[in-house]
């Protein structure tokens, strides 16, 4: 495990956790990586998850892999997945960049939705990766939903967590989506709450179309907010009470004290709509397996830096040096 991680100096301009995170999402990137090969892996019976995989020329099985993993209504075409898979690939990684279920344009590969708890997606795309592909080094990085996924995946696996998973990596990881949910309907992150009901409810829609009976619109109570929206859909679909219920039972707080395999967790103390209180309620930090970094400032999974090169983009720089740092491959 990394000794050390260099301290985040954001960018002058982006000291407020409102603007960091908005800009990082419309900052326009270029990125020099090479065509992908689109692959489709079988989590259960009745669905798959597309991913879009850059292997390293030859396909040697000694090189490492990561897998990325987005967040909510995120693909895998996001700029903080393809800024990955750019510094990741040039440091001798394959990558694989995954959408979750129904994302990027993958509503007709699955007949359900998805949803924060689906860390056995994960693990299934590990066994693959291992078992089939013969991968001896595998590690995963996630951004806040994908981010709770990961770190799920990982607590689940405690003490028996397999070999050829050498780390796990988690950005913002929404662990405690109650708090997330709560802080949502502050009157400042309106336009966030916006954003996430408003491609949740197109997603619907879109699900609608392929299994109208699965996915009604008439009758379907009010969706204003994130909460309202896991009550009236998440939670029905998935046999859970209501929403509190299902975050209470998928949010990685509750076994993140079982992570025993290496991991990077990072977080700013003033990301908008994932709180810090979480990370400290769930004693992130008193996990000698995790090592956690909180600086005060980045926003949600922006973590611009006032340096440029690679390191313009800290947290995805961060995952690289911690993922080469586990590898044998000499990196």
């Amino acid at each position: 495990m990394l000794t050390s991680v260099p301290e985040f100096e954001p960018h002058p301009l982006l000291k407020n956790g409102h603007v960091m995170t908005i800009v990082s999402g419309f900052v326009p990137r270029r990125f020099d990586i090479p065509p992908t090969e689109v692959r489709l892996f079988q989590v259960d019976s009745e669905s798959r998850l597309l991913g879009h995989c850059h292997w390293q020329p030859g396909k040697p099985k000694d090189a490492p892999v990561i897998v990325v993993v987005h967040g909510l209504e995120g693909s895998s075409d996001g700029n903080y997945v393809r800024g990955i898979a750019e510094k990741a690939f040039h440091r001798g990684f394959h990558v694989v960049r995954m959408n979750q279920r129904n994302c990027g344009g993958t509503e007709a590969l699955t007949p359900t939705l998805y949803n924060s708890g689906m860390s056995a997606d994960y693990r299934t795309i590990f066994e693959e990766l291992s078992n089939a592909d013969g991968f001896e080094q595998i590690f995963f990085a996630g951004y806040s939903m994908g981010g709770n996924l990961v770190t799920k995946m990982a607590g689940e696996f405690g003490v028996a967590w397999p070999k050829a998973l050498r780390g796990v990596c988690a950005v913002c990881p929404a662990i405690d989506l109650g708090a997330c949910a709560d802080a949502l309907e502050r009157a400042d992150n309106y336009f966030y709450q916006r954003h996430f009901v408003s491609g949740l409810m197109a997603r619907y829609a879109r699900k609608h179309k392929l299994f109208p009976e699965r996915y009604p619109i008439r009758g379907l109570a009010p969706v204003r907010t994130v909460r309202q929206f896991d009550d009236v859909i998440t939670a029905p679909q998935f046999g859970y009470r209501d929403a509190q219920d299902y975050y209470d039972n998928v949010g990685a707080k509750r076994v993140a004290a079982q992570v025993r395999l290496p991991m990077l967790m990072i977080i700013a103390q003033d990301d908008p709509f994932v709180p810090y209180a979480s990370f400290l309620a769930a004693k992130i930090s008193e996990n000698p397996a995790i090592q956690f970094v909180a600086p005060q400032h980045g926003g949600h999974c922006g973590f611009i830096s006032k340096h440029p090169g690679s390191e313009r983009f800290w947290a995805e720089q961060r995952i690289v040096d911690f993922c080469a740092s586990l590898s044998s491959s000499g990196f």
